[in-house]
């Protein structure tokens, strides 16, 4: 991977807001290059389809031809960057607010399906996986810009975190989910009042 980090515009947005796609991108980050057939079988897809999503996350930079790999008759694709790191769009900008939203929505949908399969396979991993995992959550009561410095905190750390030299290492998901509590925004506050710390 030749870039850390890709901030997708909205039209590239646009064309991750499928949980294929962000399955497909997720496996490639993190089982490396491989070929569209046998991401189909990863995804539980026909060759076809997984393609055409293959070709959509090239298409917007997200993934890349792997030309050192292949025989001429199969292309292998490689994730172009380690993260996909979304801007929130200006509020006067719908569409690409629309976008966003959608995006969010599809990567919920992949959080949920990966979380489900770790408690499925948590009977068999060794005990040490086990006990480092955990599902946890903390409600507190923070304002905006509190909150979003926490995600920063939160964020920075974990890019800090990777022992991809130890030969005990393995990949480990920490999913940073941080959103107001639902049902309960602006039933204390009134609304238009400023942001403090």
């Amino acid at each position: 991977m030749t870039l850390t980090t890709i901030t997708p515009n909205p039209v590239s947005l646009r064309a991750l807001s499928h949980p294929v796609r962000v399955r497909a991108l997720g496996l490639l980050r993190v089982e490396g290059p491989t070929t569209a057939t046998a991401l189909a079988s990863r995804l539980g897809l026909n060759t076809g389809s997984t393609s055409y999503h293959l070709r959509q996350l090239a298409l917007h930079g997200f993934i890349v031809e792997d030309t050192e790999r292949g025989n001429g008759r199969e292309r292998w694709w490689k994730a172009a960057h380690k993260s996909t790191l979304a801007s929130l769009p200006a509020p006067t900008d719908a569409s690409a607010g629309e976008t966003y939203d959608a995006y969010l929505q599809a990567v919920a949908v992949v959080y949920v399906e990966m979380l489900q399969r770790s408690l499925e396979e948590r009977p068999l991993l060794p005990s040490a996986w086990r006990q480092a995992s955990t599902l946890s959550d903390w409600t507190v009561r923070v304002t905006p810009a509190r909150a979003r410095k926490v995600v920063d905190t939160l964020a920075k750390m974990l890019f800090s975190v990777d022992d991809e030299d130890d030969d005990e290492a393995e990949q480990f998901v920490f999913q940073l989910n941080a959103y107001p509590f639902p049902g309960h925004l602006g039933r204390d506050t009134p609304e238009g009042s400023e942001e403090r710390e």
